[in-house]
């Protein structure tokens, strides 16, 4: 009987051990360097939308105008 996890080695078997966020995911999505991110209304339109669920950076944030909440 064989025990422990035989795909160890395998390195397909292991997953990432970090992901990009869902922010970092946008703005790779929309190709925006992050001199293009206050110009962008599609990008202020999903900070908007996603801004109390999601990461997005708190100095952007407040370079758009919305609320930092620090009471995690």
């Amino acid at each position: 009987m064989t025990r422990g996890n035989r795909h160890f080695t395998n390195p397909h078997a292991i997953a990432p051990l970090a992901s990009h966020s869902s922010f970092e995911k946008v703005v790779e999505e929309l190709g925006l360097s992050p001199s293009q991110y206050l110009t962008s209304a599609v990008l202020r339109d999903w900070v908007s939308r996603n801004k109390d669920q999601r990461y997005v950076p708190s100095d952007l944030l407040k370079a758009f105008g919305f609320e930092v909440k620090t009471d995690l």
